[in-house]
């Protein structure tokens, strides 16, 4: 046996029949039952526990779906796989309905890590530290905004002088934030990547950054990279949890995090996206 089917068989209490790789970080494990697991390796210290805590925090809420979380170990984690369907609309529909219900179900505080995680977890491959805070725009701008932007000057991919135009939106954001809100119980990465849309109709959410935050952010992320039906999703949200007026105007503000995060990780095309958003955001 290999050490990942080791784990697996440690994590799950049944033998490994085979096993697949999909990529340097995955794999499908079959066990002797029939059932497939997905099996995650990340080395970064604490990646494997965050996301775990994460999954586990976003099912306690009880609405939006993800995969059985079997446990971690070191370096391991291992899920029940989802199996892939298409997308429609009134699978949509219903997980605009569940994602509303996961926000409400709240958060101790902005930044907060989910039970059982670490305080320094992670946003895909980045480093992300879970400070706590209670006045949204200082913690989003403290604690998420500028420390990737600091980060982006000193690798040289964003300029000293670009950088002000960021600083100046974190000036404005008590008044950029629209209406104060609870902490909401966030995924944290929702990209379209982590939006998996399951044979049985429903959505599953995957790889988590989960933590405290605004509830605008997560669907901020849906429309940074293109969701399907998204339309049908903001839908079957608002009929929930209707957003507060001005909410399509404060977007950019949401997105310049994960564009400062795609920055620092892949270069200047995302650090132009972001400047354009800062700029907009400060002009607007």
């Amino acid at each position: 046996m290999t050490a990942r089917s080791d784990v697996v068989a440690r994590l799950t209490g049944r033998a490994v029949s085979g096993e697949r790789d999909i990529s340097g970080a995955l794999a499908e494990v079959t066990l002797d039952n029939g059932r497939v697991v997905v099996v995650k390796r990340s080395d970064a210290p604490g990646a494997a526990r965050a996301e775990a805590a994460g999954l586990r925090w976003l099912a306690a809420a009880g609405t939006v779906r993800v995969p059985a979380v079997h446990g971690d170990e070191g370096a391991w984690l291992v899920i029940d796989r989802v199996p892939q369907g298409r997308p429609g609309r009134e699978a949509a529909l219903r997980f605009g309905r569940d994602l509303a219900g996961l926000h409400a179900a709240g958060a101790p505080a902005f930044g907060a890590p989910p039970p059982g995680g670490p305080t320094d977890a992670y946003i895909g491959l980045a480093p992300m530290r879970n400070e706590p805070g209670t006045d949204w725009p200082e913690w989003y701008a403290g604690q998420r905004v500028l420390p990737y932007l600091r980060r982006a000057v000193d690798q040289g991919t964003l300029r000293p002088g670009e950088a002000a135009v960021v600083e100046r939106l974190c000036e404005r954001l008590p008044e950029l934030a629209g209406p104060a809100e609870p902490p909401a119980r966030l995924h944290g990465d929702l990209w379209s990547g982590n939006v998996l849309w399951a044979a049985d109709g429903d959505v599953r959410l995957i790889d988590p950054a989960a933590h405290g935050g605004h509830r605008e952010t997560d669907l901020a992320m849906l429309r940074l990279f293109g969701c399907p039906h998204l339309e049908a999703v903001l839908d079957g949200y608002q009929r929930v949890a209707p957003l507060a007026e001005g909410w399509t105007e404060r977007v950019g503000v949401h997105q310049l995090f994960p564009l400062l995060v795609h920055a620092v990780l892949f270069g200047r095309g995302y650090a132009e996206q972001a400047l354009s958003m800062a700029r907009s955001a400060v002009t607007g």
